[in-house]
């Protein structure tokens, strides 16, 4: 869903400030925006080694929290949208996405796409150690074949991922 069907880099940047802020005060201060580069938990060990494992978690807490209020600095991505929305009526639309189901929902609910979907997968917070295929899970569980599946994915390790999984139709472009 991030980066595929809506933009959310720069919402999670801002989330991830301003839970730094509410943690760390004024020391937190000088991140900024890098469009090229998601912030994620693994920036935010690297830029603040020393953070404690308690401050890390509640960082990551208020993150989540404040991911609501930059819902606004999200945009669409519109031809995937535009896809999702010619189809949604007459094909079956699965979510699979490493997202967790609240911020999922509150980003798809925000632009009125979270009806749109038939299925939704999200990431399981108490498996985030631990690297699934999203795409092999959700093929096992609703039992089709990869062969019958359309996938629009941005990043490459889960590209590689759908390929590993079966999937031949990856980000095709003649769909609209």
């Amino acid at each position: 869903m991030d980066g595929t069907l809506i933009n959310t880099d720069f919402a999670n940047f801002l989330s991830y400030k301003a839970a730094l802020l509410a943690v760390m005060g004024k020391n937190a201060s000088s991140i900024s925006y890098n469009p090229m580069k998601r912030f994620n938990r693994s920036l935010l060990s690297s830029l603040f080694p020393s953070l404690t494992q308690s401050d890390y978690d509640r960082v990551i807490i208020e993150k989540e929290k404040f991911y609501k209020d930059y819902l606004s600095e999200t945009t669409t991505i519109k031809d995937n949208v535009e896809i999702l929305l010619k189809y949604s009526s007459t094909h079956k639309t699965v979510l699979v996405s490493n997202c967790r189901k609240d911020r999922a929902l509150a980003t798809l609910s925000y632009y009125g796409l979270a009806d749109k979907f038939t299925d939704l997968f999200y990431r399981d917070a108490t498996l985030y150690t631990k690297k699934i295929n999203k795409y092999q899970n959700a093929i096992n569980i609703l039992g089709v074949s990869p062969k019958d599946v359309i996938t629009f994915e941005n990043e490459e390790s889960e590209i590689a991922d759908a390929m590993d999984a079966g999937i031949k139709i990856i980000n095709p472009k003649i769909l609209l």
